[in-house]
C-alpha cells in the first residue's frame, strides 16, 4: 500500500478511536459539546447504548490499524478495504438515520482511502 493510503487509513483509525473515547468513556461530559443535535437530558439516558456503539467504532479503529501492520501487500490492502467499506457503510446508514454530517465525517474519508488504494 502507498504511503498516502496509510496515512489517510491511519486518519481515519485515529477518528475511530476519538469517536471510541466520546462514546464510551466521555458520553455525559465532552460528547454534549460534540453531538449538539441531542437535547442534554438525553446523554445520562442513552449513555449505555452510546458505549456499544463506541465498542463498534473501536472494532473498526482496530481492523483498519492492522491493515497497517500486515506485511503482505495483498493482505494489507484486502483487510483495509473491508474495514474502509464497513466505515463507508456505517457513514451512510448513520447519515440516513441520524444525521447527514456522519457520511461527511466518516463515509468521505473513507472513500478517499478506497480511491487512494486503487490509484496505487
Amino acid at each position: 500500500m502507498n504511503l498516502l493510503s496509510q496515512i489517510i487509513i491511519g486518519f481515519i483509525a485515529i477518528l475511530h478511536l476519538y469517536i471510541l473515547w466520546l462514546e464510551m468513556f466521555a458520553w455525559t461530559t465532552r460528547a454534549k459539546k460534540v453531538f449538539k443535535t441531542i437535547p442534554t437530558d438525553m446523554f445520562e439516558k442513552t449513555k449505555v447504548m452510546a458505549a456499544n456503539q463506541g465498542l463498534y467504532n473501536g472494532f473498526l479503529a482496530a481492523g483498519l490499524i492492522w491493515s497497517l501492520l500486515i506485511e503482505d501487500t495483498s493482505w494489507s490492502k484486502n483487510v483495509a478495504l473491508f474495514f474502509l467499506g464497513c466505515v463507508i457503510v456505517a457513514g451512510i446508514y448513520g447519515a440516513i438515520t441520524a444525521s447527514k454530517r456522519i457520511f461527511f465525517v466518516q463515509s468521505i474519508p473513507a472513500l478517499s482511502g478506497l480511491l487512494s488504494i486503487f490509484l496505487s
